[in-house]
C-alpha cells in the first residue's frame, strides 16, 4: 500500500477505530455497560442529513420513512422520486408535523448517475454532511413468466432496482466520509430496499427477483469495501406490504371480501403497512444499529423463515 493510500485510509477511519469504545467506569465492582449510540429515549436521527428515494407514493415505504427520520430529529430530509405528483404535498405535511426539519423535494430517475450526484452534492453544499441515504426507489418489474420477458424489459427492471442502489452507494459513501467540526469522524448508513423475492423464489417475477438479489449482494460486497470507515450498508427485504406497488392486490381482496387471506402464508397471517418497514429503516439509519452491517433484513411476517406450508397443517 502506498503512503498516500495509507494516509487516505487513516483519515477515513471510524471514531471507534480511532478512539475505541470508551470505558464508562464501574458500579459496585462491576463494569458499567459501554455504549456507542446515544440514549434511545431521545431522537434517533438527531441532526442527521437524510436522502430518501422512491418517496412519492402516498402509502409507500419511502414516504413513511421520511416521516420517521423527520420525527426523530433529522436536520434535513430530501424526498426524491421519478414521479413528483405528491412530493410537494409530502413536503408541506412533514414541515407542518415536524417544525425545524428542512425538507427538500427532488425529481429524478434513481438510475441516472448525474442526478444522484447532484442531490448528494447539494446536501454537502448546504449542510456539509450526509448521514443516511435510503435507496428505496424500485419498480415491480414484468409480471410474466421468464420466457415472455424480453432483454430490454429485464434490463429496465435492473436499471431502477439494482443500478439505482449501486449509484446511491457509490456516491453516498464518499460524501459520508466528509468531516467537519460538527462531524469529526466519517460515518453513515446506506439503506437499500431489496425484497424477500431477492432471498427466495415465488415472491416476484424473474427480473424483479434477480434485481432484488443484486441489491442484497451490493450491500454485502460494499460493506467490505467500506471496511474501517464507519459507514454501514444494509438491505431491507420487505414481504407483502400495502404500498403503491401492491395496492391492486389489497384493493381486489377488499372488493371480494377476502382481505384476511392476504399474508396467510406467513406466521403473522397478515400483510403489513409501510410504517412497519419504515421503523426498520429508522433503526438501520440510527446509531443504535452501529454493529449491523452488510445484512439482508427480512421484514416479512416470517414468510422467509420457512418452507412453503399449507395453512392449518403442521409447519
Amino acid at each position: 500500500m502506498s503512503s498516500a493510500a495509507a494516509r487516505q485510509r487513516l483519515q477515513a477511519l471510524s471514531k471507534q477505530l480511532v478512539e475505541g469504545i470508551p470505558d464508562e467506569g464501574s458500579f459496585e465492582g462491576i463494569p458499567k455497560i459501554r455504549h456507542v449510540a446515544s440514549d434511545s429515549a431521545g431522537p434517533r436521527t438527531k441532526d442527521k442529513v437524510v436522502i430518501v428515494t422512491g418517496a412519492n407514493s402516498p402509502n409507500g415505504i419511502g414516504r413513511a420513512s421520511a416521516h420517521q427520520f423527520a420525527n426523530n430529529g433529522a436536520k434535513a430530509v430530501y424526498i426524491c422520486d421519478y414521479n413528483d405528483s405528491h412530493l410537494a404535498t409530502h413536503k408541506r405535511e412533514i414541515e407542518s408535523l415536524y417544525p425545524g426539519v428542512d425538507v427538500h423535494v427532488r425529481q429524478f430517475d434513481a438510475g441516472e448517475e448525474k442526478a444522484v450526484v447532484a442531490v448528494i452534492d447539494d446536501a454537502i453544499a448546504k449542510y456539509g454532511r450526509l448521514d443516511i441515504f435510503f435507496a428505496n426507489a424500485g419498480i415491480v418489474g414484468q409480471p410474466k413468466i421468464f420466457t415472455e420477458i424480453d432483454g430490454d424489459g429485464f434490463m429496465n427492471t435492473m436499471r431502477t432496482n439494482a443500478l439505482g442502489v449501486f449509484l446511491a452507494a457509490k456516491h453516498a459513501a464518499p460524501a459520508m466520509k466528509v468531516t467537519s467540526e460538527a462531524k469529526p469522524y466519517p460515518s453513515g448508513s446506506i439503506i437499500c430496499t431489496a425484497s424477500v423475492a431477492g432471498l427466495r423464489s415465488n415472491a416476484g417475477s424473474t427480473d424483479y427477483s434477480a434485481s432484488k438479489a443484486a441489491v442484497v449482494s451490493i450491500a454485502q460486497t460494499v460493506s467490505y469495501q467500506l471496511a474501517g470507515s464507519g459507514i454501514r450498508i444494509n438491505a431491507i427485504c420487505p414481504g407483502l406490504i400495502e404500498t403503491g406497488m401492491t395496492q391492486a392486490v389489497f384493493d381486489h381482496a377488499r372488493k371480494r371480501g377476502t382481505e384476511r387471506k392476504i399474508g396467510q402464508l406467513n406466521p403473522l397471517q397478515r400483510g403489513a403497512v409501510a410504517d412497519e418497514v419504515a421503523r426498520v429503516a429508522l433503526f438501520l439509519g440510527s446509531d443504535e444499529s452501529s454493529y449491523v452491517n452488510g445484512q439482508a433484513w427480512a421484514v416479512c411476517g416470517g414468510l422467509s423463515a420457512g418452507h412453503p406450508v399449507v395453512p392449518g397443517k403442521l409447519a
